[in-house]
């Protein structure tokens, strides 16, 4: 007896739609802009509900700033996947992948628009507060001791702009992407001066017989 051959439907890979998004943002022409103009959607939604959960950041704002705001956001997360479709690997839905990029730029946007013509303080207000923290009532002479050394080694061991920066973030909570805006720097740099000027820190107070948690093994 002959054995029939069973064919069943050619089904489409789980990862077809995201290969799909990515070969029609590659199109040159109406399919190509139907694609972005499909995308630009998606990613102003995602930005516009990022926006409004940090509604409270944003009181300030007059009617359409913050629906302006969105736009900026979704145009340069835009731009932003445009850019990386080659690092997506499909690990995730192309939409979720892109998502992230809209609620980034959104969060950045709300975070400096709050900080516009705020001045971002580098010095004497995270000194009081490291002051204040350190002579709280009930504190322990030994962590007064440490505040105090904590103080000594960060005007001691860092370099200029290892301090700004980890007085500006650490201590007087300014967002580090307005940092770098103020500093003409990138966030990429400013982190790197923060991890370095926390291991410098653990170094020297652990040098003075501080015991300090978050170490990490030195090469």
């Amino acid at each position: 007896m002959a054995t029939a051959l069973m064919t069943t439907p050619t089904q489409r890979p789980a990862d077809s739609p995201a290969r799909d998004w990515v070969k029609r943002l590659r199109a040159v022409g109406p399919e190509g802009e139907a694609a972005v103009a499909e995308l630009h959607a998606l990613l102003l939604k995602a930005a516009r509900f990022e926006i409004g959960r940090r509604g409270a950041e944003l009181r300030h704002l007059r009617g359409g700033d913050a629906d302006d705001l969105a736009h900026q956001a979704a145009d340069d997360a835009l731009v932003a996947v445009l850019g990386k479709l080659d690092d997506f690997r499909g690990e995730s839905r192309f939409t979720t992948w892109a998502y992230k990029f809209a609620l980034l730029e959104a969060a950045v946007k709300v975070r400096r628009r709050a900080w516009q013509g705020r001045e971002v303080p580098l010095e004497d207000e995270a000194w009081r507060r490291l002051a204040d923290a350190g002579a709280g009532a009930g504190r322990r002479a030994e962590e007064a001791e440490l505040f105090a050394a904590l103080r000594e080694e960060i005007e001691r061991s860092l370099g200029p702009r290892q301090r700004e920066v980890l007085v500006a973030v650490a201590l007087n909570d300014v967002p580090i992407d307005v940092l770098a805006e103020r500093l003409g720097s990138t966030r990429g740099a400013l982190y790197k001066n923060l991890h370095d000027a926390r291991r410098k820190l653990r170094r020297a107070l652990a040098a003075r017989g501080f015991e300090v948690g978050g170490g990490e093994e030195e090469r």
